[in-house]
């Protein structure tokens, strides 16, 4: 389904369901009056607010991933949510750079956009998995490869995240840098110790997965903990076991990964704001995302999430074992769609300064990445 139908079924579910019960939150399209009030029509259109949309995994379709929780705020509040996905964490960066004074902007970002671009942003709120707060980055290699431990790493070609993700990239490189190995002027520039080849998570996974050539991927856990059985998790990081969100679907993909390292827990992303939009609206419906019920973050069905991809829906009622491989990879991708948080909690910018002293660590300049 293209992006404009998608959008259109959205439209069409606030028309019939949504205006009855809305919050009358006044406004118009585009910039507006600092106290919020309308200066639109008398037929009270909904207030546009551009939603700047952050990619993590290539194979992520993020309007649909996001459409719950898009439907949930234009149902609650009259005003009609404009999605601009971007290609890049960078690309994201770079919109909220622009964004002027009065324009309404809201976008999730990877956490380093708080050390990134700290003037142009305010954190509207953490987003957190199932009641976790704290994410983690790994390391993983495939099982019969000979990459036994981080130092192993060194001469070989390292897949990871975009540049600047935090847990894709990072903190994988502050991993392999506190193990011995110089990652040089990484991410910006190029690791002495190794090569360093960045895209996103799922590529990366599935570069090192499929490619003889990657000797170890940094991720998220996200991306990679389904790979690696839980008793590795057991043995390496007590941590992960009691904190992440991940770990009890460790192990449950093929194949199986090999852990080399878990990182210290990393303050989930962030929802942001443009800094310069200082209506009442935007509190509003910051208030409204952080007092969302779990339910406001879920897709009615996975029927729904098939339909919007295009995968024949039978799969969803089909026994797994009767499925075709390609089916098997459309479920997995159904699956997948489902919206990676189920809450929106308070946080400042102060909640990511271990972020920004991770920059500092690696020596990295935050305003030219």
């Amino acid at each position: 389904m293209s992006d404009n139908s998608w959008s259109a079924n959205r439209r069409t579910f606030i028309k019939t369901a949504g205006a009855g019960g809305a919050v009358a939150l006044a406004g118009c399209s585009g910039g507006g009056d600092s106290d919020g009030g309308s200066t639109g029509d008398a037929g009270g259109s909904a207030t546009e607010v551009t939603w700047v949309m952050n990619p993590a995994e290539e194979e992520i379709d993020i309007q649909v991933q996001y459409q719950p929780l898009f439907e949930y705020i234009e149902s609650e509040a009259e005003v009609e949510i404009i999605e601009q996905p971007t290609a890049s964490y960078s690309g994201t960066a770079q919109e909220l750079r622009r964004a002027a004074e009065g324009d309404r902007v809201f976008a999730d970002t990877s956490p380093g956009a708080v050390a990134q671009i700290p003037e142009e942003i305010d954190v509207t709120g953490m987003r957190v998995a199932y009641g976790a707060e704290k994410y983690f980055s790994l390391i993983t290699t495939t099982t019969d490869s000979d990459i036994e431990a981080l130092t192993d790493i060194e001469g070989e070609v390292f897949a990871s995240a975009a540049p600047t993700s935090v847990s894709g990239t990072l903190f994988p490189l502050f991993m392999l840098s506190n193990a011995g190995l110089d990652i040089g002027s990484a991410p910006s520039g190029s690791p002495e110790d190794f090569e360093l080849r960045t895209s996103d998570h799922s590529t990366a996974r599935e570069q090192l997965i499929q490619d003889d050539r990657i000797a170890a991927a940094g991720t998220g856990a996200f991306s990679t903990a389904a790979h690696v059985p839980q008793a590795q998790f057991d043995e390496m990081s007590e941590e992960f076991v009691e904190v992440s969100a991940e770990y009890d679907g460790a192990g449950e993909n093929d194949p199986e990964l090999q852990l080399l390292a878990v990182s210290d827990p990393i303050p989930r992303a962030p929802i942001v704001s443009n800094a310069a939009w200082e209506e009442p609206l935007k509190e509003d419906l910051r208030q409204l995302m952080i007092d969302a019920e779990q339910e406001a973050f879920e897709h009615d069905s996975q029927a729904d999430i098939a339909e919007a991809l295009n995968v024949d829906p039978e799969i969803l009622d089909t026994n797994e074992s009767e499925l075709s491989d390609e089916q098997q990879d459309d479920l997995n991708l159904v699956e997948a769609h489902s919206l990676w948080f189920s809450g929106v909690v308070e946080a400042t910018k102060a909640d990511y300064d271990p972020v920004a002293e991770l920059g500092q660590e690696l020596g990295l300049e935050w305003s030219n990445l």
